[in-house]
């Protein structure tokens, strides 16, 4: 039973939420960027090229010409997709861009937080005994005592 709640303990420390929850977004952030490179970005640049599909280059390696790179695959012919490799790239750099920025956010918080200057602590006031007891001794040597 030792294995299993240590196991539990694991599974519900912080860093494994976080972890989870990071993969989680990041997963669906790399699915929104599939779906802007494949959809809004490729386009416009295959119509400004000849209206070329970059989804569907590929090099056969066959004798057999096929129709496009999915008809190939079907057929389960040796392809070079050096069109999805593009897109692929291309969506990569969009990633690795707004990791860079949320990265460089998080570090000029980091620098902002280091440089802002600490709050000066707060002055503790003495026990009343022993203001009442600096009060007396002040009296008695004004006094000449």
């Amino acid at each position: 039973m030792g294995i299993v709640k240590e196991f539990q303990e694991f599974a519900v420390k912080g860093n494994v939420v976080d972890m989870a929850v990071g993969i989680i977004i990041g997963g669906a952030f790399g699915t929104i960027v599939k779906s802007l490179v494949d959809d809004i970005i490729m386009p416009p640049i295959g119509k400004m090229m000849g209206n070329i599909d970059f989804s569907d280059l590929f090099i056969n390696l066959t004798d057999i010409q096929y129709e496009s790179l999915a008809a190939a695959r079907e057929a389960g012919a040796p392809v070079i997709a050096y069109g999805s490799f593009i897109n692929n790239v291309i969506s990569f750099l969009i990633v690795a861009w707004a990791v860079f920025l949320l990265v460089k956010g998080v570090n000029n918080l980091k620098k902002r937080a280091e440089a802002a200057p600490e709050a000066a602590p707060t002055p503790v006031e003495p026990p009343k005994e022993q203001v009442l007891l600096a009060e007396i001794r002040d009296a008695i040597k004004s006094r000449g005592v």
